[in-house]
């Protein structure tokens, strides 16, 4: 990759969401089979912690033992990972061809897939292993870090304050999750809990640092994950963001988890998006 800095970088990123967002949409479109609202979402996170030397890894060695490990709970977003994946030179672009096909590449992550960390499907389980990765990490006396993104709804599971609460524990510095709040699940509003109070508050009560941000602002993303060396605490970045963020008619629309647009929305959407019409 063209080393970049300053404006330049966050020029960079926003052409490579764009190009990510439009990738995903032609996928999905293709295979008649995704989840676009999450997928765009996360698409700016994503293409930060890739793009924008936030993570250490070796795009020709996915397997490099002192790369940082990212995680992802909502495995569901992955077409996104996968083009990134092939336009890093970590993914055969044939492979990625095969996506919604029998026998093809899946909706989600495995193991199999150059890049990808754990299987994915079930959540709750992304805090998890990243705490187990990060303590191994520790006891190895490696200096890599574990990335694990969740959504907020999945924040509801119990299993991720049980890992939460050990994170804190073992003062796992090298852990940074990041919740993609784009407040909808698959059928409803997600709203503050109005027993236990606002997820930041419940996050700093167990002992964790918590940086809340624009998920949609690289200048804001890259603000988050800067002066990581200073850590002495899990860090939980907490972005706000649009389900279906970058198409109109798709933004905080809930229909949009896992429905597939019409021969007209097809249009509209790559109009936005900058393909051809």
């Amino acid at each position: 990759m063209t080393p970049v800095a300053g404006n330049a970088l966050v020029s960079h990123l926003e052409h490579r969401s764009r190009w990510v967002r439009l990738q995903v949409f032609e996928s999905t479109v293709r295979a008649k089979k995704g989840h676009l609202g999450g997928t765009f979402s996360c698409t700016d996170l994503l293409v930060a912690l890739y793009y924008g030397g936030i993570m250490r890894f070796n795009p020709r060695n996915p397997t490099w033992k002192e790369r940082d490990r990212f995680l992802i709970g909502k495995g569901h977003a992955c077409l996104a990972l996968f083009h990134m994946w092939v336009d890093l030179g970590m993914l055969d672009h044939a492979r990625l061809e095969t996506y919604g096909t029998n026998g093809g590449i899946g909706g989600q992550l495995d193991l199999s897939i150059p890049g990808a960390e754990h299987n994915t499907g079930s959540l709750g389980h992304a805090i998890g292993i990243g705490a187990g990765l990060a303590l191994a990490a520790k006891l190895d006396g490696r200096h890599t870090r574990t990335f694990a993104m969740i959504g907020d709804a999945e924040c509801d599971e119990g299993a991720i304050w049980e890992s939460i609460m050990f994170a804190a524990e073992h003062g796992l510095n090298n852990l940074i999750g990041i919740v993609d709040r784009n407040r909808l699940s698959v059928t409803d509003r997600v709203e503050d809990d109005r027993g236990s109070g606002k997820l930041e508050d419940k996050l700093r009560a167990c002992k964790w640092e918590c940086r809340v941000i624009d998920g949609h602002s690289f200048d804001a993303i890259l603000g988050a994950f800067s002066n990581l060396d200073t850590l002495d605490k899990p860090l939980m970045i907490i972005a706000d963001t649009v389900k279906g963020k970058g198409v109109s008619f798709m933004e905080n629309g809930i229909k949009w988890h896992h429905s597939i647009p019409t021969a007209e929305e097809i249009l509209v959407a790559r109009a936005e998006l900058g393909g051809a019409s």
